[in-house]
């Protein structure tokens, strides 16, 4: 009685052997398999690289909100029903240091008629977008802010013509050290004091600030505030707005408009929000321009290696084994753009940042789904080619060589 035959065992794709089959073809055309993943890996870095700037921008606003407070309101003058300009009275800054919990308050007043110049050769009517404003002793006590250069004003120089520039007033007059003159109303005032930005009160920055005292002496200065500032704890700023309008004006509270000037700088957050899924979509653009490329790719190493696909299945290989050969090695193309992307996008955060001196915050949570994308676009662009191979019969495949 004769043996039974024994049959062959059957053909199998170890993941080694997967492995290097899969990157077999990246090996043997490495000018096209840059050029293919060129798409992937541009996708890829736009991706990591907006949510990286807009984290960095955003984590530095933060600390810049927080480091200014958002405990601060400002009181201003609105219009009557006739649309005049109407005006806070000169008691209002006493009035709101009243409400209870109220820290400080302080206040500038607009002296109209009057221009800030560098010479007196200047035409007057060339203000260069600077304001003259009469200014209290604590206002910068009040506004966080403080000096670039010189000191403020004192009780020793406030009725005196001496003047402290804003930042933007400083660098639009050319003036960039202290003792310089300048020409204000019809009288040379001595620069004493250059401030720093301050990012909650620009209309200041854009300002030269001189004494209530000198204001109201010298250069017609009527004593009605045109701005408020007040600072109150965090827990109480909700109540002191509800009563703040009616306290600076309680003839006229409807004529009072009351602000939290914070509110501008949490705004902001939200616009660069807005335009991160404008980015994001150009990325996902990038990411599907990528994987056609990659599509077009692998069809075309499809159509190359036909003997090599012949062959291997004579060898015992299966359509299984060939459609993961080809997948594989679409999703290994994929993947190598995705980590030449992240890696591109996390130099572009890290350069911006400590470009502009913000807080590196590298998105994490977009390298990985950057990786995620550029794989399963990978996968998703090699379906076709991979079908396509593993439907070849071995003798097609053969005599196609």
């Amino acid at each position: 009685m004769s043996a039974p035959t024994r049959l062959p065992p059957p053909s199998a794709l170890r993941a080694p052997d997967l492995a290097r089959e899969s990157t077999s073809g990246i090996r043997g055309r490495p000018a096209r398999a840059v050029l293919s993943l060129l798409g992937i890996a541009v996708g890829v870095t736009a991706m990591v690289a907006v949510l990286g700037i807009s984290a960095a921008s955003q984590a530095g606003l933060i600390a810049q909100i927080s480091g200014l407070g958002t405990n601060m309101l400002t009181v201003a003058p609105g219009r009557d029903i006739f649309g005049g300009q109407t005006e806070l009275p000169t008691e209002s800054v006493a009035m709101v240091s009243r409400i209870e919990g109220v820290r400080s308050v302080s206040a500038v007043g607009a002296v109209d008629d009057h221009s800030v110049r560098r010479t007196d050769k200047i035409d007057p009517a060339d203000t260069n977008g600077i304001a003259v404003l009469a200014a209290r002793l604590d206002l910068l006590d009040t506004l966080g802010g403080s000096v670039a250069a010189g000191s403020y004003l004192s009780p020793a120089t406030e009725r005196y013509p001496a003047v402290v520039l804003g930042a933007v007033a400083a660098s639009r007059l050319g003036v960039g050290s202290v003792g310089d003159q300048v020409y204000l109303g019809a009288r040379w005032f001595t620069v004493v004091g250059l401030l720093a930005p301050l990012p909650l009160a620009p209309e200041v920055d854009r300002a030269a600030l001189v004494g209530w005292p000198v204001a109201e002496a010298e250069l017609g200065f009527s004593g009605h505030p045109t701005t408020i500032y007040e600072r109150s704890a965090d827990e109480a700023v909700a109540g002191v707005r509800a009563v703040l309008a009616a306290t600076a004006n309680p003839e006229n509270p409807q004529n009072v408009a009351v602000s939290r000037p914070s509110d501008a700088l949490t705004a902001q957050l939200a616009a660069r929000s807005a335009f991160d899924e404008l980015f994001l979509g150009l990325g996902a653009v990038a990411l599907l321009v990528g994987g056609i490329g990659v599509a077009n790719t692998m069809i075309i190493s499809v159509l190359e290696r036909r003997g090599e696909i012949g062959m291997r299945r004579s060898l015992g290989a299966t359509r299984r084994h060939i459609r993961a050969q080809f997948l594989a090695e679409s999703a290994v193309l994929s993947a190598i753009g995705g980590v030449i992307g992240v890696v591109v996008g996390i130099a572009v955060c890290v350069g911006y940042s400590l470009g502009r001196d913000l807080p590196v915050a590298l998105p994490w949570a977009a390298v990985g789904a950057g990786l995620a994308a550029a794989v399963g676009t990978g996968i998703v662009a090699g379906l076709y080619p991979a079908g396509r191979a593993a439907r070849l019969s071995p003798t097609e495949a053969l005599a196609a060589v």
